[in-house]
């Protein structure tokens, strides 16, 4: 006799989910159903360049611990790629304005808080949303300004030779940005790629840029509890770059860690933070979620 076991909620596959990005157009995403009745809904906002892919092993463990979770790629990434990406329009705003959002209204739901698990570009994004109300907590790893100022001077170099040089020609040449060519990630539209390039020539990112005046009022209006998580070893995005960008989200409550990588056994980085080592970072944002949930005790009456 054949014992067949059937794969429980969180082990099975997800479903693949088409959104509708506010101005119409698709995204490819993925639904990981919650092991049992949820607790809670999360979207995965995920680096730039960074296919949702990488974030499954995540996914997979939040959704075996009772949460609905929804990882999706951004236009011009991943399933939400046209077939060629010379000629496709597409700028880094658009993520946070119209893409993002999309994932936000799909997991809203009545009666169950929603949370968004961020990395780098996902810390940006929470400032740029219309609907940032709707997000109860965001739990942001690796995000910084993107300056080289910030980061040490081996990967300063690294950092201006690639917008300089490398890039410049390469997208020339391309129509886009070939990202994959060198394995730093997936393909960029040419104008996520120019907005990227502009912005990280500012310490403070576009916050200093003259030509963005006046997008610090929706990083103001942001007032959900916040967590920024960043490994002493992230070079892209150490904790003085983190500071410079989120001191935009003067109204919500922070927490900051800083993270020791010898505390984990294993090389953090800009990437680590989804890596299978990084489970015990996992389970501290998922403790942090329960902790935004539980009522506060009422003040003894004197």
């Amino acid at each position: 006799m054949t014992v067949v076991i059937e794969p429980t909620k969180a082990e099975a596959e997800p479903t693949p989910v088409t959104l509708a990005a506010a101005d119409g157009l698709p995204l490819g995403a993925l639904h990981f159903a919650a092991d049992g009745a949820p607790r809670g809904r999360i979207v995965v906002s995920g680096a730039t360049a960074v296919p949702q892919g990488f974030y499954r092993r995540f996914a997979r463990f939040a959704a075996a611990r009772g949460f609905d979770v929804l990882t999706f790629d951004y236009r011009g990434i991943g399933r939400s790629a046209p077939p060629s990406l010379r000629g496709f329009h597409a700028e880094m705003l658009d993520w946070g304005r119209l893409d993002l959002p999309a994932a936000i209204e799909h997991m809203a739901a009545p009666g169950l808080p929603l949370y968004v698990v961020g990395h780098s570009y996902g810390g940006h994004a929470p400032g740029l949303l219309p609907n940032h109300d709707k997000v109860a907590g965001f739990y942001v790893f690796g995000t910084g300004a993107g300056w080289h100022g910030h980061m040490p001077w081996s990967e300063r170099l690294k950092v201006l030779a690639m917008w300089h040089v490398g890039f410049p020609v390469l997208t020339r040449w391309k129509g886009y940005c070939p990202w994959k060519l060198l394995g730093l990630g997936e393909d960029l539209p040419v104008g996520v790629y120019r907005q990227w390039r502009r912005w990280c020539g500012f310490p403070r990112y576009f916050f200093d840029d003259p030509a963005m005046r006046g997008i610090e009022r929706g990083y103001a209006a942001v007032r959900a509890p916040m967590a920024f998580v960043n490994a002493l070893d992230d070079r892209w995005a150490p904790p003085r770059s983190r500071e410079a960008f989120i001191a935009a989200y003067r109204n919500a409550p922070i927490e900051r860690q800083d993270i020791d990588p010898r505390a984990l056994g294993a090389p953090i980085g800009h990437m680590g933070y989804f890596r299978p080592a990084a489970e015990p970072l996992w389970r501290g944002a998922l403790d942090w979620f329960g902790g935004l949930s539980r009522p506060v005790a009422a003040a003894p009456v004197t």
